[in-house]
């Protein structure tokens, strides 16, 4: 039987929108992609797809599409940079918003297709606890909540951790502060989470770091283009060197956890070879 290689899934969600998640992604993607890792980052904001916007690409196709059965996911994917590769979303469409769980498992098994092409897949969530971001969360490996220093975004992820691990027994979620002026505000924020966590749930939290409050972000997103790329040397652009460092070095799951989740034939297939 052919050995088959794992591939790390990550996803990065925060319940509250304007905490920077999809800068995170798409920098964390293109620091993983700077590494040599082939990187796939999804857009799971189904109606209001911005990955695309960020890198200043203009795909022709999306999830939509691959929904309804007009072209496979590997179609949809739009090369943005050596080794990596967004999957876009529809913009301004409601529908995609509210799909079945029997569309997300269509959804998440088409991923099998690509699976020898890559080695990590980065799921940027929609913001809030919706069905859609429950079902892309419960399906990866590793869980990367984005929180920046407001009490409506400290709240907000606690109601998801609460969510995660009440209705569906998740335990373990990394935790990164965004947007902040000194790493000992990041973590304090990640204290903050941490208290109440510690009192009202069962879960485990790591604190992976903080990305500094840079100028050079808001100017990049406004050229369309990663920090990492569009201004490499300043302290935005290293902290998310660290991180894809750091994200690197998670050991990759090889085993299934008895739902449905990204690769999860791979999985099976991994457990049962000697």
């Amino acid at each position: 039987m052919k050995q088959t290689h794992p591939v790390k899934v990550i996803a990065v969600t925060g319940g509250k929108g304007g905490v920077g998640k999809t800068s995170v992604s798409v920098n964390l993607s293109v620091g993983l992609s700077e590494m040599g890792r082939r990187v796939v980052l999804m857009d799971a904001d189904l109606g209001l797809a911005n990955v695309d916007v960020m890198l200043g690409l203009r795909p022709q196709q999306n999830i939509a599409d691959v929904l309804a059965g007009r072209c496979s996911l590997r179609e949809v994917m739009v090369s943005a940079g050596d080794n990596f590769w967004i999957v876009p979303a529809a913009s301004g469409t409601q529908e995609m918003t509210a799909l079945s769980a029997h569309e997300h498992a269509e959804l998440i098994h088409a991923f099998n297709d690509i699976a020898d092409d890559l080695d990590v897949l980065v799921i940027d969530t929609a913001a809030g606890i919706s069905d859609s971001v429950v079902s892309f969360v419960r399906a990866a490996q590793e869980v990367l909540v984005v929180v920046c220093d407001e009490p409506t975004s400290i709240t907000d992820a606690y109601a998801l951790i609460k969510l995660l691990n009440r209705d569906y027994q998740m335990t373990r979620f990394r935790v990164l502060a965004n947007m902040v002026r000194t790493d000992t505000e990041g973590r304090s924020m990640f204290n903050k989470l941490l208290t109440v966590t510690d009192r009202f749930l069962d879960v485990t939290l790591q604190y992976v770091g903080s990305i500094p409050y840079d100028e050079s972000v808001r100017k990049a997103v406004q050229k369309q283009r990663a920090v990492l790329r569009a201004a490499p040397k300043e302290k935005a652009a290293l902290a998310y060197r660290q991180l894809a460092n750091k994200v690197d070095s998670w050991p990759v799951s090889n085993s299934p956890r008895g739902h449905l989740e990204f690769f999860v034939e791979r999985l099976v297939q991994g457990a049962r070879l000697p």
